[in-house]
């Protein structure tokens, strides 16, 4: 996987620091929702069953370079 700079800074957080890489993969290929932001940027979520919580990796317009990756605790899955 391709990286930012501000991915590895804000990867060495407390609160991010435990996100693993194969969850970040996981997001990436399966995500149960997919948004392009006004910037370009994809944002992603997947619910990861071990945390029992949304994860949402944003990646550039590239689609393939981590940006940002956390824990989004006001994700609700849509029901349909």
């Amino acid at each position: 996987m391709k990286y930012t700079q501000y991915f590895i800074h804000t990867r060495k957080r407390p609160d991010r620091a435990y996100i693993k890489d194969e969850w970040i993969e996981q997001v990436i290929n399966n995500p149960v929702r997919s948004e392009i932001q006004s910037d370009g940027r994809i944002k992603k979520w997947a619910k990861i069953e071990d945390a029992g919580k949304y994860l949402r990796v944003i990646l550039l317009e590239d689609g393939e370079t981590v940006h940002n990756a956390f824990f989004d605790g006001n994700f609700r899955e849509e029901v349909t």
